[in-house]
C-alpha cells in the first residue's frame, strides 16, 4: 500500500492540473479553474503559515469564485479549527480511502452496460457535472478546462453506455506518484441502485491495473462510501472541507 503522503501528493497533483492562477508554495498550494464549481477552485494544504495570513491570502488568490479547502493529514494540526474560528464554515468530513487493486472484490458489468474509454468531452462533461452539481452554465467552461488539462500523470476518462448511446455513469483514473486516484465516479440518478457505479470503479481499477499500477485511492461522500467498502476501500485518513 502507498503511504498517505504519497496519497495527498497524487490528489494535489490532480486538482493542480485544472488550475489557471497562482499556485503558491508548498505552505499554501492553490487551483483555480474559473469552473463555477466550488471543488475546481480551493486550497490543497496549509503549512508553517498562521491560520490567519493563510485565510487572507486564499481569498485574494480565489475571489470570485466558489472555492473549498481542503484540510487533510498534511496541513497543520489544529488547522480546520483554527480557519472556522476566523470565519470558514465545514461543509463535509470525506474519508479517503485506498485498496491494492489485486484485493478488490470483482463486480459484474449491469446487462445492457458498456464501459469504455472516452474522448468525447461534449457527452462526458455534461453526464458527470449534473452528478456533481456543476451549473449548466458551467458546462462550456469545463469542457475547456478539461481540454486544457496539464498534469504530472496520465489522465484516463472512462464512460458507461447504455444500448442506445446513452452515458449514463463516468468515471476519472488519474495516474500518479505511483497510484491511480479516482475523481468524478457518477451514475445518472434514474440509473441508480442497479451496480452501475461500482463497475465503473471496477473498470477503472482494471485499467489500472493493466498499466502496472497497484494501489488505487479516492475520497468519499456519504452517498458512496459504502459501494466503495463493498469493494474493498477502507479508510486511511480524512479531509474536512471548509468554504470561506
Amino acid at each position: 500500500m502507498e503511504p498517505l503522503d504519497t496519497v495527498l501528493a497524487a490528489h494535489r497533483a490532480y486538482l493542480l492540473g485544472w488550475n489557471i492562477g497562482v499556485t503558491g508554495g508548498p505552505d499554501l498550494p492553490t487551483y483555480r479553474s474559473d469552473v463555477p464549481h466550488a471543488p475546481l477552485n480551493g486550497v490543497l494544504r496549509v503549512a508553517g503559515r498562521t491560520p490567519h495570513d493563510a485565510l487572507t491570502e486564499a481569498r485574494q488568490r480565489l475571489h470570485g469564485v466558489p472555492r473549498i479547502w481542503w484540510v487533510g493529514p498534511d496541513s497543520d494540526a489544529g488547522s480546520a479549527d483554527a480557519l472556522i474560528s476566523l470565519g470558514a464554515v465545514e461543509v463535509a468530513r470525506m474519508p479517503i480511502m485506498t485498496v491494492e487493486i489485486g484485493e478488490a472484490a470483482d463486480v459484474p458489468t449491469p446487462a445492457g452496460v458498456h464501459i469504455a474509454e472516452t474522448a468525447d468531452l461534449a457527452a462526458f462533461v455534461p453526464a458527470y457535472a449534473r452528478v456533481s452539481g456543476i451549473p449548466a452554465d458551467g458546462v462550456a467552461a469545463t469542457i475547456e478546462r478539461e481540454k486544457a488539462f496539464t498534469g504530472d500523470g496520465t489522465l484516463l476518462r472512462l464512460a458507461g453506455h447504455r444500448d442506445d448511446g446513452r452515458v449514463v455513469a463516468t468515471a476519472v483514473a488519474w495516474i500518479s506518484h505511483g497510484l491511480v486516484t479516482l475523481y468524478f465516479v457518477g451514475t445518472q440518478p434514474e440509473q441508480r441502485r442497479r451496480g452501475i457505479g461500482a463497475a465503473m470503479t471496477r473498470a477503472a481499477l482494471d485499467l489500472a491495473a493493466e498499466r502496472g499500477v497497484r494501489t488505487a485511492a479516492l475520497t468519499s461522500s456519504a452517498v458512496g462510501e459504502s459501494v466503495y467498502r463493498s469493494l474493498g476501500f477502507r479508510p486511511v485518513g480524512e479531509f474536512r472541507l471548509l468554504t470561506f
